[in-house]
């Protein structure tokens, strides 16, 4: 199967290495409007396949997008030190609206991936700019995976066994809902318990800290965020692209909210094919009912 990768800055760049790495697919295209860029990282990473799994990769115009299955959408600019997601709004949405029509026209069959920040906006605003395709975002997928990793580095185990989800928005409002969180089954504080080990006030609020800032931590150390979206990219495309019913907490156009944002969603070769409402606490609901509140009126300013 196809899949392009149009923008091929850090993190578009990193999405098709992790795609050609874990053989995602048998052909990747990578489009940008600076075709130098794009041919350069495409010889780079084609020098992988034949040391991984052999995919075809290539730089082309839009034009070289026809017969994609997925297209992941990462251009746009990048979140700089001391700048929200949200401040990024007006300068991608000025990109989408020139490059979402141009994908859709040249890959009328592709499920769209939106990895371009502020990610749960844009992916209203491509929805209504590529009607009939299936859009998702990226989400709150890699958001969860911060929060998965932390707990499980204080449990002391392997990071697949523990389950949990971050919902709303990419960005400051969202939600870690621990009432979700598991450890081999068992909620987390039961499973802690049971090891032994510490459980207090102070642990979580470290978690909370570390999934909720880990971007701006990382952006301040070495200027961007990569590795974890582009593996959490690839993982998503291959949901669409193996029909895998994978449970993402990719965003989508949410009616109850009125915005699209991140809640547990099957993800199978038709993009999006059902959302699942986890039980929340009270808290938790008023929460996620503010972080959309947050995203509409963002939205608001794009009329």
């Amino acid at each position: 199967m196809k899949v392009g990768v149009v923008g091929t800055g850090l993190v578009g760049a990193t999405a098709a290495y992790a795609l050609t790495l874990r053989g995602s697919c048998g052909d990747l295209v990578l489009v940008d409007k600076d075709e130098k860029r794009a041919q350069a990282e495409a010889q780079d990473i084609a020098h992988a396949a034949p040391v991984s799994h052999g995919t075809r990769v290539t730089s082309g115009g839009y034009a070289a997008l026809e017969g994609c299955r997925v297209v992941v959408v990462a251009a746009g600019a990048n979140q700089q030190p001391g700048e929200s997601r949200l401040d990024l709004l007006d300068k991608n949405a000025a990109i989408f609206r020139d490059l979402v029509p141009q994908v859709a026209e040249n890959a009328p069959d592709a499920v769209f991936i939106i990895a371009t920040n502020p990610v749960d906006v844009l992916t209203d605003l491509a929805t209504r700019l590529a009607p009939g395709h299936a859009v998702l975002g990226s989400g709150t997928v890699l958001d969860s995976a911060r929060f998965r990793h932390l707990i499980a580095a204080h449990a002391g185990v392997d990071a697949t066994h523990v389950h949990g989800y971050v919902l709303g928005e990419h960005g400051d409002s969202e939600v870690l809902a621990w009432s979700t969180a598991t450890v081999a089954g068992l909620p987390v504080e039961s499973f802690l318990r049971a090891r032994g080990r510490e459980w207090t006030d102070e642990v979580r609020a470290d978690i909370d800290a570390g999934t909720r800032d880990a971007a701006a931590a990382i952006i301040e150390g070495k200027r961007a965020t990569y590795y974890g979206i582009g593996a959490a990219l690839a993982r998503i495309a291959e949901a669409v692209l193996n029909d895998r019913r994978s449970v993402l907490t990719v965003s989508a156009p949410t009616p109850e909210y009125g915005v699209s944002l991140s809640l547990p969603r099957i993800v199978g070769a038709r993009g999006v094919e059902d959302t699942l409402m986890p039980s929340l606490t009270p808290e938790e609901e008023r929460a996620l009912g503010a972080s959309a509140e947050v995203l509409r009126k963002t939205g608001e300013r794009l009329g």
